[in-house]
């Protein structure tokens, strides 16, 4: 024995007989316990000597042929400078720590060999157009969605009737292969299977392998009052099924407006354009506007101008997180007459003749208008 080294089987704590299972747990359990990232401080030290005690132990323990050098000649059996052993049989250290690697820093990849790689479905996206009214009072409606249906012909294994699957080549069924890197081994999906760890020979020709159909499935979908464009709606496990029996992703039904003829949604408030005549805007009056929930009234006071907004409270929408209503801004836009006939056109010249002779008192922005022209030219 070389001196100043235990007894690879002492180092690990099992006996000279113990299995191959036996040494790679008993590895596992020094590498979690002494691995450098989990001592800190003055304890790092031995504990940074127990691993690599330990490493070196499984190197040759967990090889054969070393195993075997190290059973008939002991430490100097498996010395690299005494023409034994060697460093090219490090797999078995590479496969086991590439384990412990998983469990140590909590990427929670390892899983038991033969397992297929099971992943969870895609999520699916769905555009769903509404009117301005069904956003604000919500509805209840269908769509259809594509989905995926077991093969009949096959019953879900997607092989020919008559014939079977058979194990992946490759990956013998694992669903996975390792790629070894120095001392680590890096686990892949199969590139032959794809990580269903089996093979088609036949495919079936309904579903021409995949042990499926695309169908398309009619969902029930409540639209919540008050949504608005851009907003999303989550219908649980009815995306994509995952393969190797995975579970489904999710659906995602995207709001998008359709424009309105009248209203124009900002947030929970709604504007619209009230077109009023010249003659009403100077005289005043009641005029009628639209709601979504009916018609409302508005006083027009004498003289009103162009541009002017009238606002009436909680006459907007009451969004999805919203506790009041917003309000509708109703913004008047005075309308010059057209085709208009003689003696239209006579009485109007008659009306301007006598706004000329009074002056500007009955255009309230003209003289400022005109004064601020005059300091234009001015300057």
């Amino acid at each position: 024995m070389a001196a100043g080294k235990r007894d690879y089987y002492e180092v690990l704590g099992v006996t000279r007989n113990a299995s191959e299972e036996e040494i790679k747990k008993a590895y596992r359990k020094l590498a979690m316990k002494h691995h450098p990232d989990r001592n800190q401080g003055s304890a790092s030290k031995k504990s940074e000597e127990s691993f690599k005690e330990a490493k070196e132990a499984y190197e040759m323990l967990s090889d054969a042929q070393k195993r075997a050098a190290y059973d008939q000649y002991g430490h100097a059996g498996v010395d690299p400078n005494l023409g034994r052993g060697g460093a090219e049989g490090f797999g078995g250290f590479a496969e086991a720590f590439g384990d412990i690697f998983g469990d140590i820093f909590g990427n929670g990849r390892g899983r038991a060999a033969g397992s297929q790689q099971v992943y969870r479905g895609s999520d699916l996206s769905y555009a769903m157009e509404i009117t301005l009214e069904e956003a604000a009072h919500g509805k209840e409606t269908q769509i259809r969605i594509p989905s995926y249906e077991t093969c009949e012909t096959c019953k879900g294994n997607g092989a020919k009737p008559g014939t079977s699957p058979i194990s992946c080549t490759t990956c013998h069924g694992a669903g996975t292969v390792q790629m070894r890197q120095g001392f680590f081994s890096i686990q892949q999906t199969c590139p032959t299977c794809h990580g269903s760890g089996k093979l088609i020979p036949e495919p079936c020709p309904a579903c021409h392998g995949q042990g499926r159909l695309k169908k398309n499935k009619t969902l029930e979908v409540k639209i919540p009052p008050g949504i608005n464009e851009g907003m999303r709606i989550r219908s649980s496990g009815n995306g994509e099924p995952g393969p190797n029996g995975g579970p489904n992703g999710d659906l995602y039904i995207e709001i998008r407006m359709k424009p309105h003829d009248i209203f124009e949604r900002d947030g929970d408030d709604l504007h619209c354009t009230v077109p009023v005549g010249m003659t009403s805007a100077a005289l005043g009056g009641t005029i009628e506007v639209p709601t979504l929930g009916g018609k409302a009234e508005i006083e027009l006071p004498e003289g009103t101008q162009h541009g002017k907004t009238f606002r009436l409270r909680g006459k907007g929408i009451k969004g999805v997180r919203s506790s009041y209503p917003g309000d509708l801004y109703c913004h008047v836009s005075v309308e010059t007459p057209i085709k208009l006939t003689e003696h239209q056109r006579k009485l109007l010249r008659e009306l301007d003749d006598a706004f000329r002779k009074a002056g500007d008192r009955h255009s309230p922005t003209a003289k400022t208008w005109s004064d601020r022209v005059k300091d234009l030219f001015k300057a």
